[in-house]
């Protein structure tokens, strides 16, 4: 295999998670945690309308899942990581983890 292969799997562009996406995911996981559990007490003396008050409170949870891991669409406002590294230089102790083995895995490469 050779280094530019997996060079390009590791620096392959992602989007990043939003901090504001996971508090607001956890918040309807919890909402609907709490609609779940209402639900199932009050399914037990109306049935039909716990039954509903719990679908409901379990579709509101897996959606702020969804919410929570879906990655931002707006790159822009995000500075990628290739961009702030050839700022700095190749040597530049500020760089994330990643950049770092990735510069690592460069230089052992290119001496073989």
């Amino acid at each position: 295999m050779t280094s530019g292969r997996f060079s390009d799997v590791v620096t392959a562009p992602s989007r990043a998670l939003s901090y504001r996406n996971i508090v607001l995911g956890s918040i309807l996981v919890l909402a609907g945690l709490g609609a779940l559990i209402a639900g199932v007490s009050i399914g037990f003396n109306t049935g039909v309308l716990g039954i509903a008050v719990g679908v409901v409170g379990f579709l509101v949870m897996v959606g702020g899942v969804v919410f929570a891991v879906t990655p931002t669409r707006n790159s822009s406002r995000l500075p990628s990581a290739r961009s702030a590294s050839t700022k700095r230089g190749p040597r530049a102790s500020g760089g994330s983890f990643m950049d770092r083995m990735n510069d690592r895995w460069d230089r052992r490469n290119d001496g073989h």
